[in-house]
């Protein structure tokens, strides 16, 4: 299956598509294939191909946009900035947060040593990074969380999951323990367009989250 067969809204200037957990959205150095090799098989009959207006980690699955043309990709970019978009993640958890839902107000800076690589980490003088969250159901021992982060920061529901509710994502190889597949998906998007229908998306669940025992969990 490719990204082709992966679409979830498709008009003129706007395509949302179900990116797979292990697909890059950027080409990485070790040449693997990424979002960049499908560019020119989701053109839908234009000339030039999509572009990402967004990023998501390599393992994270679900909902990416990209934009048609330059025009709408610098509008759908700004509503990016702006906080616009209306994003909702799900994420299985390894252990039961104390409360049930709440806000996750905690600015990341970047950190880097040669031993371990770069992570993300909590910094007051960092950047503004906000999630909500809410527990989606419990299964053995482990949590079904919706995220929806206000604002974008690179590897930030990892980092909130992680330092905000104590518990890391489950299969997370840099915030985690790393075993198993990790269990982040990117559920829904949205963005208004003024006097155009909405961009609006919703990705299935992948078997991993099924395998996980939560299938059918109430989001």
């Amino acid at each position: 299956m490719t990204l082709a067969d992966r679409v979830l809204f498709l008009d003129g200037e706007a395509l949302v598509v179900d990116k797979p957990a292990g697909l890059p959205v950027d080409a990485p150095r070790d040449g693997s294939l990424s979002v960049q090799n499908h560019l020119l098989a989701l053109r839908f009959g234009f000339e030039r191909p999509p572009s990402p207006v967004h990023r998501l980690d390599r393992d994270t699955s679900g909902c990416l946009l990209l934009a048609r043309n330059p025009k709408a990709h610098k509008r759908f970019s700004q509503a990016f900035e702006d906080g616009k978009v209306s994003k909702t993640y799900l994420a299985i958890v390894d252990g039961v947060p104390a409360g049930l839902e709440g806000v996750i107000d905690m600015p990341l800076a970047k950190v880097s040593s040669k031993r371990e690589g770069w992570r993300m980490v909590h910094d007051p003088d960092g950047r503004p990074s906000v999630s909500r969250w809410r527990v989606a159901g419990v299964n053995a021992g482990r949590a079904a969380i919706l995220f929806m982060p206000e604002t974008g920061r690179t590897h930030q529901l990892r980092v909130h999951a992680l330092e905000g509710l104590k518990l890391p994502i489950a299969g997370d190889p840099v915030y985690g323990d790393g075993r198993g597949p990790m269990l982040l998906h990117a559920l829904s998007l949205r963005l208004d367009r003024g006097a155009k229908p909405p961009i609006e998306a919703e990705a299935p669940l992948p078997p991993t989250f099924v395998d996980a025992g939560f299938g059918d969990v109430l989001v």
